[in-house]
């Protein structure tokens, strides 16, 4: 097998508008003004800047890391967000190199960025941070030198500002369980996440960020990206697309081989495994020579690592993200080995859990890890929009608080028979969800709670008492909790039995709140004998109550809990291991 150093790839993720196109286009743009070091070239779904391009951009900045470069460029992944990282998939990990997570200087995180970081962590993806949109903070002047030196001539409040958000950056990635610092600063790059500050808009840091991202993949990865320059293709598919007068095509990621125009291929596919033949190859004509989107020119072959458009038979049914593989003579273990990958992420069970739908086989695989992450369990995991039978399949769930769709940029069924949550953005679907698992846990908690006989302070009314026996017909105030009709009550550590009825404003109701003054009767209970005016009763907890009720504490008031523990100090000097 001929192997040799293959180009990093980049892949873009953030929040939706923190300005991930933008710092595409400026890199693409700023490498086209740099085309006499050698271009760039346009593959499908990625930009491949050359390492001459790189060092022209880059100027002295690559000479001061003193590495000697083997890398022949970064191929940059035009497809930004969250899809093409996670379709950029394959067996045990992703195929991306290096991620940059774009945040936005002045807005600081927000969901889809701590989505983003949950996912690299996940695929175990080394990442940067572009802080982008640094022409934003406030007083702000463009500079044309480096982006330190930039940040130092402004003004001092401008400064200030830019610090204030770059420290922001590092404590929340320290909060998330990573060490980081403004590139300039790094001690150790294998530790610490190195944060470029740039601007989208500008140009300021863009060769800084080229910078370092090229060192990290020459210093740390250049093992890794050794690729076969010969044998069967491995990509991934990307993208799944209806061309004009191709057909159903595929946007392909080989990161490994040879691809040729006639060479037999397997896909993996969610029932069975795509066996086919390769018709045609396309690639964009040069950056330089395109004039604008879809023109392609027809190649017979490519290499790792790179981009190219497969039009071939019989590929309708294949979904973004799944494993594609050069076949010589060996298809059967092939297709077994690209298949069992497939069935790796679809979840096919019996046990309790949600039913989870996605677009692709990427995105499936990152939903399901996050759900790993938070200890959700998973019934059923497949792709494609939501139908009767994912509902069904959630309704049969033995646990109501697993009784649930997620849908992740998928249709669903309207009306749904099942709790079905959908978004297009996993953070904000997890959370819905895990929203109302709580909701529904505090309503069947509550449900257990009415059931118990809660803690109950109650103060007999000097002078209201109506009747002193058979029954005994006082007035009380209630100092602490809910008294309900049949509440048993005791007084100075002796149970002297339950509150018949209760009547407030001469209206019999079943209840009465904290602040309450209302009439209460009790069978075998004399005033004067047993109770007396003035004297404080509380609610008599039955032992299992009261072991119960501990375990839902978080529900009960201050004054509750302080029932519950004189009741205890009280019962164990007749009984010591009471309610333990």
């Amino acid at each position: 097998m001929e192997t040799s150093v293959r180009q990093p790839l980049i892949v873009t993720v953030g929040h939706v508008d923190a300005g991930k196109t933008l710092l595409l286009d400026k890199v693409r743009g700023t490498a086209v003004a740099a085309r006499e070091a050698g271009g760039i070239t346009q593959s499908i779904g990625c930009s491949y800047v050359p390492l001459s391009t790189v060092q022209a951009i880059c100027g002295d900045l690559l000479k001061a890391l003193k590495i000697s470069f083997t890398i022949p460029g970064l191929l940059f992944i035009d497809t930004p967000g969250h899809a093409a990282f996670t379709n950029l998939r394959r067996r045990g990990g992703n195929l991306a190199d290096i991620a940059i997570l774009v945040i936005d200087l002045v807005e600081g995180f927000k969901p889809q960025t701590y989505e983003a970081i949950e996912i690299l962590k996940g695929f175990k993806t080394p990442f940067v941070v572009a802080a982008n949109k640094l022409d934003l903070s406030p007083g702000w002047r463009p500079g044309s030198g480096l982006v330190s030196a930039s940040i130092s001539s402004q003004a001092p409040a401008a400064q200030e500002f830019v610090e204030q958000r770059i420290y922001d950056i590092v404590g929340k990635l320290s909060e998330l369980g990573f060490g980081s610092e403004r590139f300039d600063r790094v001690e150790d790059y294998s530790r610490q996440v190195a944060i470029i500050p740039c601007s989208a808009k500008s140009g300021e840091g863009i060769p800084e960020l080229l910078m370092v991202i090229s060192g990290l993949a020459q210093k740390f990865l250049e093992q890794s990206l050794r690729a076969d320059v010969s044998g069967p293709a491995k990509g991934t598919v990307l993208e799944v697309k209806r061309d004009k007068g191709l057909g159903t095509t595929l946007d392909v990621i080989v990161y490994d081989g040879v691809l040729r125009k006639g060479d037999a291929i397997v896909i993996g596919g969610l029932d069975s495994p795509v066996v086919t033949r390769v018709k045609a190859l396309f690639e964009p004509a040069p950056l330089a020579e395109m004039g604008g989107r879809g023109r392609f020119e027809p190649v017979d072959s490519v290499s790792a690592a790179a981009g190219v458009k497969v039009v071939a038979p019989d590929v309708d049914n294949v979904v973004a993200g799944a494993p594609l593989r050069g076949v010589l003579d060996n298809l059967e273990a092939v297709s077994s080995e690209v298949q069992s990958e497939v069935q790796e992420v679809l979840v096919e069970t019996e046990r309790a859990g949600v039913v989870v739908k996605a677009d692709t086989l990427g995105s499936l695989e990152a939903l399901l890890m996050i759900l790993k992450e938070k200890s959700i369990p998973v019934r059923r995991a497949s792709i494609g929009d939501v139908t009767r039978k994912d509902v069904k399949a959630a309704q049969a769930n033995t646990d109501p608080l697993n009784s649930a769709v997620l849908a992740f940029n998928v249709a669903v069924p309207d009306p749904a028979q099942a709790r079905v949550f959908a978004s297009r953005v996993i953070y904000q679907l997890i959370e819905e969800f895990e929203a109302w698992q709580a909701e529904l846990k505090k309503t069947a908690e509550a449900k257990v709670l009415d059931a118990l006989v809660r803690p109950c302070r109650l103060k007999i009314l000097a002078g209201y008492v109506f009747r002193q026996s058979n029954p005994a017909v006082f007035g009380v105030e209630i100092l602490v909790g809910v008294l309900k009709a049949g509440m048993p009550v005791m007084s100075r550590g002796k149970a002297i039995g339950l509150v018949k009825s209760i009547q407030l404003e001469q209206e019999s109701v079943n209840s009465a709140d904290a602040g309450s003054r209302v009439a209460v009767s009790m069978d075998n209970v004399t005033v004067g004998r047993q109770v007396n005016e003035g004297d404080e009763l509380i609610s008599a907890v039955p032992e299992e109550d009261y072991r119960k009720l501990k375990q839902y504490s978080k529900y009960l008031s201050k004054g509750e809990v302080a029932v519950l523990r004189e009741l205890a100090d009280t019962m164990r000097k007749y009984n010591p291991v009471w309610g333990v």
